[in-house]
């Protein structure tokens, strides 16, 4: 699959710029198999980066020239100046690369003219982070193209701030942490709090990880994000002022929620008692994971969905029925929607010899209900950003 990607993207440069790409490079797609909106929480997540790419192919370009993108699958050019102040533009798909050269400009990086085509297999709006991709890939690109020395904690970082500054959107440091560090055959327990990591075998035995796409992402993604974080924020102000001592969020107990339940209000309480319970169940799957235990881990999946659509509210009538159709099959440990919400994926634990049958029977319930062709998505952890030479294709 990564094969015919690179060949297509190389083959769009070419024909975009009249020359041929000096390098390629690929950056994944991510799963979260567990710990939803805790990351900007202090809390828990447990990502992988799995094979489904952005691939970037690039060239630098002469001092004087304009650098260029160019977007292959929307078949748009956006060009600028690289030595200009950068502000964000028209072309929402170019802020998120706009975005990075401003980052790493406010750090002091001397970058230069580039021309860079890429193209993507990441399903886009399905929840598995092709921002995320595209914004820490191309990072890796300009650091590693002009040897601005920034570590890959930094690179994970430009990434964020460049979603936060320049696409509006306050997302957490997961999807970047998880493209820039993932590891083949392993999740990432990463500590959102200090951004210490930690990974586990994501030995699954007879099981595999599914996607099911709802193929629906309703229009208040965005907004819906924004507003439950300022609500999660606004309890946590509360929290910090009733109980100076909790350090880190994290360490809210269910009691002091409890206890400031009138004062923050119903809907920032449900909020917030959701997340402080998926901090514990992100602990609770790495164990399980550990141990091979995949009952647990399925239970927790499923508790995991419950709250987001019950507590959080991020789901979405298409989700809930795709996990609650899903979980009745014989087969099936445990299901979930995953990513932002209102739309997207979900994500389900099958035994490998059911998968068929059970995409299949959801594909046409779900056909039947909403008259929309759901798409599956086995998938395999693979690594993070990586250079491709011809030898690794």
């Amino acid at each position: 699959m990564s094969e015919q990607l690179i060949s297509a993207t190389k083959s769009a440069f070419k024909k975009q710029f009249s020359s041929n790409a000096e390098r390629v490079f690929l950056a994944p797609g991510r799963i979260n198999v567990i710990g939803e909106h805790v990351d900007y929480s202090d809390g828990f997540v447990l990502p992988a980066s799995i094979d489904k790419y952005i691939c970037f192919v690039v060239k630098a370009s002469g001092q004087n020239e304009k650098s260029r993108f160019f977007a292959a699958d929307f078949d748009d050019e956006f060009s600028f100046d690289i030595y200009d102040k950068l502000v964000p533009a028209e072309k929402h798909w170019a802020n998120y690369l706009l975005g990075v050269c401003h980052a790493m400009k406010q750090r002091g990086a001397e970058l230069k003219s580039f021309q860079i085509a890429f193209s993507s297999n990441i399903p886009m709006g399905s929840g598995l982070s092709s921002s995320a991709a595209l914004e820490c890939g191309f990072a890796f690109i300009l650091n590693d193209l002009f040897s601005l020395n920034f570590t890959k904690k930094e690179l994970a970082l430009i990434g964020q701030q460049a979603e936060h500054e320049f696409v509006g959107v306050k997302c957490g440091i997961m999807d970047q942490f998880a493209s820039v560090f993932g590891k083949k055959d392993h999740v990432m327990m990463l500590d959102c709090h200090s951004l210490n990591h930690k990974y586990f075998p994501a030995e699954l035995g007879d099981f595999e990880l599914v996607l099911f796409d709802s193929c629906v992402k309703h229009s208040h993604l965005t907004s819906g994000y924004n507003d439950r974080r300022k609500d999660v924020e606004a309890a946590k102000k509360i929290i910090n002022e009733k109980y100076p001592q909790v350090l880190k969020f994290r360490d809210t107990t269910f009691e002091m929620l409890n206890n400031i339940k009138e004062e923050i209000g119903e809907q920032p309480y449900l909020r917030t008692f959701y997340i402080l319970k998926e901090i514990k169940r992100v602990e609770a799957a790495a164990v399980a994971l550990s141990k091979g235990n995949m009952i647990t881990l399925g239970n927790l999946l499923t508790e995991t969905h419950e709250g987001l659509s019950k507590e959080f509210e991020v789901s979405c009538d298409e989700l809930d029925f795709l996990v609650s159709e899903t979980s009745k099959n014989k087969g099936v440990l445990g299901a979930r929607m995953m990513g932002g919400g209102f739309g997207g994926c979900s994500i389900n634990l099958i035994k490998k010899d059911a998968v068929d049958r059970v995409s299949e029977n959801i594909k046409e319930l779900y056909l039947k209900e909403f008259g929309i062709e759901m798409k599956v998505y086995p998938v395999k952890i693979s690594d993070g950003i990586k250079e491709c030479t011809d030898d690794a294709i």
